[in-house]
């Protein structure tokens, strides 16, 4: 059965205080809906985003300079979250499988609230995202006078994704007429499909106000890794460095293309996350990694990085070499190392410096590469 995500980007957001689409806000240096997709990467056969009329084309261009590798959908919305889910179900390949509807003001769902979801629809039909109530809740009238105290055991506050199959989402949208609901699950319910609670996640909070935002931000926890490699130049090698290949006389000697400055930039990331170093990811010893580019390597451990619920803030590298000489080259260097891990341009530094001919480094016998990277972990 295919798993469709439908992620609703298309609230006015007049309650966060600013003119943009607050899915865009960056919680811990990344934007909400790019955290959203990468939750979805490799558990939704597909993503439908559904946004405000005309902006389309912004996230579009939000999602491609983040490296969001997950096939996307971008459709804009109705005049509310109902009418927006419907549009989003419309633009589905087919009605056969599964939908999660998501909000996409919830940046933070984690991979293992989305399985809790899919695995109910696939057992029961239905699968809802909430947590028990933590407070004591009570009904007031309308001058605010306290009516009743609901029993707090029962009571659950709801969050996406909701999964439904598509037909039966598709029935209860048409049977719903002019009716609105404030929730997928809720119009489940009035079209009298029963609804399976999962439980979500305390901090799977939804941005609606400041307050939220700078909770989710306060969750934010950032970890530094840096990074040192070093190889010798030697004849009859090509030239790797920062993922570039580039032309001189000699090259680096290692068991891969020996790119210096990509070794150091992983070891950086794994010091970060606390995963180890290279040699324990991609030891020498094994011959799948003979020959292979280092830039693979670094997709493989942004990959990983991310699989661990950390994201990618930024990353520098300085190159230590005498000759040849690095500026020319700098730019495709930022590109590579960008898109391999999947962050802007703009969040990669590369540097290059010589040693004034001192050390190996000065005499030509090898070049050397220190970074340091940014990562944020959800705490």
């Amino acid at each position: 059965m295919k798993v469709y995500a439908l992620l609703l980007c298309g609230g006015s957001g007049t309650r966060m205080g600013g003119s943009g689409n607050k899915t865009l806000l960056e919680i811990g240096g990344v934007p909400g809906i790019v955290r959203c997709c990468r939750a979805y990467e490799g558990l939704a056969d597909g993503i439908v985003l559904v946004t405000r009329a005309r902006e389309e084309a912004l996230f579009a261009r939000v999602l491609a300079e983040w490296g969001v590798t997950a096939p996307v959908k971008i459709v804009p919305g109705g005049e509310d979250r109902q009418a927006s889910a419907l549009r989003g179900l419309q633009a589905l390949p087919d009605r056969d499988g599964m939908a999660l509807i998501h909000d996409g003001a919830r940046p933070l769902v984690t991979g293992d609230v989305i399985r809790r979801v899919i695995d109910s629809v696939r057992t029961c039909g239905s699968g809802a995202a909430a947590v028990p109530a933590r407070d004591t809740i009570k009904r007031a009238d309308a001058h605010g006078r306290v009516v009743e105290t609901p029993d707090r055991a029962s009571l659950w506050q709801m969050q996406t994704p909701q999964g439904f199959f598509v037909r039966d989402l598709l029935r209860a949208h048409e049977s719903a007429g002019d009716r609105r609901y404030t929730d997928d699950a809720a119009l489940m319910e009035a079209a009298g499909f029963p609804v399976q609670l999962v439980m979500g996640d305390y901090r799977n909070v939804k941005m609606t106000s400041p307050e939220d935002w700078k909770m989710a931000q306060g969750m934010m926890v950032p970890r530094i890794g840096t990074g040192f490699d070093a190889h010798r130049l030697v004849e009859n090698r090509a030239l790797w460095l920062g993922g570039v290949c580039i032309p001189y006389e000699k090259g680096l000697d290692g068991h891969s293309d020996a790119d210096a400055a990509v070794h150091a930039l992983i070891d950086a990331l794994l010091g970060a996350a606390g995963m180890g170093d290279i040699g324990a990811l991609f030891p020498d010893s094994d011959d799948a990694y003979k020959g292979i580019s280092s830039v693979i390597l670094l997709k493989e451990t942004a990959r990983r990085i991310r699989e661990k619920g950390y994201e990618i803030g930024n990353a520098d590298v300085t190159i230590l070499a005498q000759r040849p000489k690095m500026a020319p080259y700098i730019p495709a260097m930022r590109q590579a190392l960008a898109e391999a891990l999947g962050i802007p341009q703009a969040r990669v530094s590369v540097k290059a410096t010589t040693t004034e001919r001192m050390g190996y480094e000065g005499r030509g016998e090898g070049i050397s590469a220190q970074a340091a990277a940014l990562i944020y972990e959800t705490v």
